[in-house]
Parts: C-alpha cells; sequence; structure tokens
C-alpha cells in the first residue's frame, strides 16, 4: 500500500478556478520538480500552492513509518481546489442601483505520496457507453424471442 500524507490550507482569498490553474501544473510531479515550477510561476496562487506543498513533504517527513523515504521520490498524488466562503458587498452603482461583488476564497488540499496515481484510477469518474458493464438479458425478453 502507497505511503501518503496531505495538506489542508482554507480560506484563501482567491478564486478556485484560479487555484486549479496553477494546481494542473504541477498533478502527477515529483516533488521536487513541482517545487520549481511553482517558486518560478508568477501567480499569487503558486506562492500559496507552494508553502502547501511544502507543508505536505514535512507532514510525510514527520510520519515515524515514513524515515527511509527520500524528498526526491515523493510524487504529488492529489492536488484539489474547492469553493470556500463567498463574501458578499455592495458596490453602489448609477442612478440608485447596486451592483453586488462576490469575493470569492478556496480551499487547497496537497496530497503527496511514495507512488504517482495510476493512470487509470479516476475518481469518482463516469464510465464511457464502452466501459460500461453489459447488463444481462431479462428474462422477459427471453420469452417474447
Amino acid at each position: 500500500m502507497a505511503k501518503e500524507a496531505h495538506a489542508i490550507k482554507r480560506a484563501i482569498p482567491s478564486s478556485p478556478r484560479k487555484m486549479r490553474i496553477v494546481l494542473d501544473m504541477i498533478r502527477g510531479k515529483r516533488v521536487p520538480e513541482a517545487l520549481s515550477i511553482l517558486h518560478f510561476t508568477p501567480n499569487h496562487a503558486s506562492v500559496v500552492a507552494e508553502k502547501t506543498l511544502r507543508s505536505a513533504v514535512s507532514n510525510f517527513q514527520m510520519n515515524p513509518d515514513h524515515s527511509r523515504f527520500d524528498v526526491e521520490d515523493l510524487y504529488v498524488r492529489e492536488c484539489s481546489a474547492d469553493g470556500g466562503v463567498m463574501l458578499k458587498r455592495v458596490l453602489p452603482a448609477p442612478q440608485g442601483r447596486a451592483f453586488r461583488i462576490r469575493k470569492r476564497s478556496n480551499h487547497l488540499r496537497i496530497v503527496v505520496g511514495d507512488a504517482p496515481t495510476p493512470r487509470g484510477a479516476k475518481k469518482n469518474a463516469k464510465l464511457s457507453k464502452k466501459e460500461r458493464p453489459k447488463k444481462a438479458a431479462k428474462a422477459t425478453d427471453a420469452v417474447k424471442s
């Protein structure tokens, strides 16, 4: 069984969409490569993701069962950005109107492990028609023919 550790950062004041752009660059990569990508990416989201990734690596190393693993051998197994609390504000507009402003936030979760996630293993993925198992013929269909 693969060994893994995770880190969670909550209420990051940027939209989940901006964070997902950065996370797509590091998903499935080795940790040193992911850290260098995040370090040289000029987005604010990459700074937060780098700190969280370093925290996940530190959490992995703190476990006594994982003491023989080197940081060079770790992979970014999973990373996700989910929507957080949305602050709703009102901006005054011309002629007595008001515009609504939604200040989004996100929750970041990064999982590191000693082995990469298999390509075929997709969580909560819908199977295509070709991949679905075939249903057995009903007894009523056999009687009609």
